[in-house]
């Protein structure tokens, strides 16, 4: 830390700007900037390739009628991103740490295990995502795209020696061209924004597979490695001083993560509006993945909003693959201990995708699995951040309010629900006439 603070790094600059706007010289937008960054390398992964597909399937089939999902969903990200930040500025650990500390042994090495599978799923549809992309938008065999994803982001995650500084801003950027590209698209093909606002607003589920999709987008929405990542990304930057300093900080951090995981949630809200106003015309309603997308946005939008969607499909791969990856660490050495080198991780993360591709696998049923999987896992970090936010011999008098309390448990309740169903309709238990009555 002595090193960053004495050299005019990014890194450096941030923290001492972080150190006036917690002791009050820094007032407005000037004090929140320094803390920008753990929501918005967090938010990435709620804009990964998996939530492309569910989101042009939404928009596709059932027109803006699940638009309202994506809200709810997105509203229960915020609650749980902001629980973590909140364990994290509090005890200055992050949320596998605080497991390790706190939880019987063998809990914590089979969540370790768990949480492991977990990110090597994250990353299969993360990394394919952005393969997908650079082989359609380059003409490349998909293999060559695996490798060409793969180098990059691991460049991306290199920045990580210069601080934290330049990889939260090079991520930011990637998130800049998911948003800018989105908002091409709905340019190029305006929706019917009153159906937009009303949708948004007001429920609507047709039918038992209009169910197993909204069910679909919150489970590519709230995921297990961003839950864990947060409380890392709050360490190695500003400590607060005094308990004064920590409620600014506190304070802070939920205005970025409001703003960061807003933006995320309006992206996904772009996503199925894109797809309805181009998509949902009696004749494309069957459009559920991202290859195919690409294909009929070519006749019906043009050359050009197809190679845009392309580009925003590889910001989402690279940013959310290089995120994964540093979620990994965080994981392995908050649980185990120990690190192993940046390489090797994104090596050993890579071998499920390119194993996938060289046996042959459909690559988008090795992302609907992929999903499943991360549904199974969910539940872990979710219950252990709300047992840990809960205890005062953890937070002290920062434990969770009644409310915050009540609003945790609900969402967590409501998720754990929708991924069961997810589960059972993926395994053939539940059938659409179940699924109906749900």
């Amino acid at each position: 830390m002595t090193d960053l603070l004495s050299q005019p790094t990014m890194t450096g600059r941030a923290i001492l700007a972080g150190r006036e706007a917690l002791s009050g010289r820094r007032r407005g937008l000037r004090s929140l900037l320094p803390f920008a960054g753990p929501a918005v390398v967090a938010s990435v992964a709620y804009m990964d390739p998996g939530n492309y597909a569910t989101n042009i399937q939404a928009g596709a089939k059932y027109n803006y009628d699940l638009l309202w999902v994506v809200v709810l969903a997105n509203i229960v990200a915020m609650l749980f991103q902001a629980l973590s930040a909140k364990l994290g500025i509090v005890t200055g650990r992050n949320l596998a740490e605080l497991c390790r500390d706190h939880l019987p042994r063998p809990i914590v090495w089979t969540m370790w295990l768990a949480s492991e599978i977990a990110a090597m799923a994250t990353d299969v549809a993360e990394f394919l995502g952005g393969a997908i992309g650079l082989s359609l938008l380059l003409g490349m065999p998909l293999l060559a795209g695996m490798v060409i994803t793969g180098i990059a982001t691991y460049a991306i995650l290199t920045l990580q020696r210069a601080g934290f500084r330049p990889v939260e801003l090079l991520i930011a950027g990637l998130v800049g061209v998911i948003g800018a590209s989105y908002l091409v698209e709905l340019l190029i093909a305006p929706p019917d924004w009153p159906a937009v606002v009303f949708h948004a607003i007001v429920p609507r589920l047709d039918d038992g597979d209009a169910v197993m999709i909204a069910v679909g987008i919150v489970g590519a929405t709230v995921m297990p490695h961003a839950i864990y990542l947060h409380s890392g990304l709050t360490q190695g930057r500003v400590v607060p001083r005094s308990d004064v300093e920590r409620r600014r900080l506190l304070r802070l951090s939920n205005g970025e993560v409001v703003l960061a995981l807003g933006f995320a949630g309006l992206v996904n809200m772009a996503m199925v509006a894109m797809a309805a106003a181009v998509f949902h015309d009696g004749v494309h309603d069957g459009v559920a993945e991202t290859e195919t997308a690409y294909r009929m946005l070519i006749p019906i939008m043009g050359s050009a909003a197809a190679a845009v969607f392309l580009v925003s499909l590889i910001a989402s791969g690279l940013s959310s693959s290089a995120v994964g990856t540093m979620a990994g660490q965080i994981i392995m050495q908050g649980f185990a201990g120990f690190r192993i080198p940046l390489w090797l991780r994104r090596l050993v993360t890579m071998v499920p995708s390119f194993a996938i591709v060289a046996l042959g696998v459909d690559a988008t049923q090795a992302l609907v699995l992929s999903q499943v999987v991360l549904s199974l896992v969910l539940p872990v970090p979710m219950i252990a951040l709300l047992i840990l936010t809960q205890r005062r011999d953890v937070m002290g008098h920062y434990v969770n309010g009644r409310l915050t309390a009540a609003a945790a448990i609900g969402a967590a309740t409501i998720v754990l629900i929708l991924n069961l169903l997810l589960i059972l309709q993926t395994a053939g238990v539940l059938l659409p006439g179940v699924a109906a009555a749900v």
